[in-house]
């Protein structure tokens, strides 16, 4: 069964940094591009960052891009988010999702989630 399981989440302050983990199990993951999706409490889902099968190529949301730095090792089956400046803003449930990739990286559906890490950014 494949698994997408995320970590490294927890209360921080504003202005700090927090980095975020997606281990991937039983799924052939170089061939997958990684997406991180957030939920801010009591709001629907929000599009972070991709990043392709060979990690050459990533996007970020307009309000992330200078902030937020996805990366990745195929070798672990590991996904990285590197949040920097937090802002209360950013507080939600964050979950990556794998799609098999075809050149997109920001697609429509994905194959699989993860159950989510909780981020909250609060004084």
């Amino acid at each position: 069964e494949v698994q997408l399981v995320e970590s490294g989440g927890g209360l921080v302050q504003p202005g700090r940094s927090l980095r975020l983990s997606c281990a991937a199990s039983e799924i052939t993951f170089s061939s997958y591009a990684i997406n991180w999706v957030r939920q801010a409490p009591g709001k629907g889902l929000e599009w972070v960052s991709g990043i392709d099968t060979s990690a050459e190529n990533t996007v970020y949301a307009d309000s992330m891009k200078d902030r937020f730095t996805i990366s990745r090792d195929n070798a672990e089956n590991m996904v990285y988010l590197q949040m920097t400046s937090l802002e209360p803003e950013d507080t939600a449930v964050y979950y990556c999702a794998a799609k098999y990739y075809r050149g997109s990286l920001q697609p429509d559906d994905y194959d699989y989630w993860g159950q989510g890490t909780q981020v909250t950014v609060s004084s």
